[in-house]
């Protein structure tokens, strides 16, 4: 797994469109210069959202832009009191998840994993589960109880970790959003169908928002694009 670096494939567009970023202006911590303009994220998206089903890509750059979208992305997962995010829950299209097993800001250690890989899976353990992208749903689901991963941190090196319990569950977790798995599709069938209402209340809230203008699929497909130009 080699290193990222600055300026690796910048010959490529800079020019982005984006239906699902906001600009604000940020004085923060994480950014490099106070009150600069960054992109903030309206919302995770929420199923069924095609882009959930997206097969993320291998992110081939590390940037600021990079390093500026991975901060509002922590800072998304803290609003939305998750412990995990991954790239296509908010319509990026590259292999990149952040994770903070507390899920506070003030606590806990803050993860970036690009490009992961499991190495090793040992052991199974069912746990609950619920994500971001499925408000309110839970369901439990089989995961390996301890993992090896490899992966590229923010800072372009290689780094390999193992974890075990709560930890190795959300790594699998996000890692299974990138290659386009929720997870209500490792649920039992049995755990299916009881979650199947809240399911097909959630798509039906999901296509009133598209008849409304809402929430246009053709915009966010046009972002992602235009994302995986960039920076895949």
């Amino acid at each position: 797994m080699g290193k990222l670096v600055d300026g690796l494939l910048s010959n490529r567009s800079e020019h982005v469109t984006s239906c699902i970023f906001q600009v604000h202006v940020h004085n923060d911590a994480y950014f490099s210069k106070p009150y600069r303009a960054v992109c903030c994220f309206v919302k995770v998206l929420s199923y069924p959202h095609p882009i959930l089903k997206y097969k993320c890509k291998p992110l081939q750059k590390i940037n600021q832009e990079l390093r500026d979208i991975v901060a509002e992305m922590f800072e998304t997962m803290y609003a939305a009191v998750g412990v995990g995010l991954a790239a296509n829950q908010v319509g990026l299209p590259f292999r990149l998840f952040v994770m903070n097993p507390k899920g506070n800001k003030e606590e806990g250690e803050e993860y970036v994993f690009i490009n992961p890989v499991i190495l090793k899976k040992n052991g199974n353990v069912t746990d609950n589960e619920g994500c971001l992208s499925f408000p309110d749903i839970h369901a439990d689901v089989v995961r390996s109880e301890s993992i090896e991963v490899e992966s590229i941190s923010l800072s372009g090196e290689e780094q390999r970790f193992q974890w075990t319990d709560r930890p190795a569950r959300i790594v699998q977790h996000e890692l299974d959003h990138l290659n386009g798995v929720c997870f209500v599709d490792r649920v039992a069938p049995t755990a299916r169908r009881e979650i199947r209402p809240e399911l097909d209340d959630m798509t039906a809230v999901f296509e009133g928002d598209r008849r409304l203008g809402f929430d246009s699929i053709e915009a966010a497909m046009q972002t992602l694009k235009d994302y995986e130009q960039k920076f895949c």
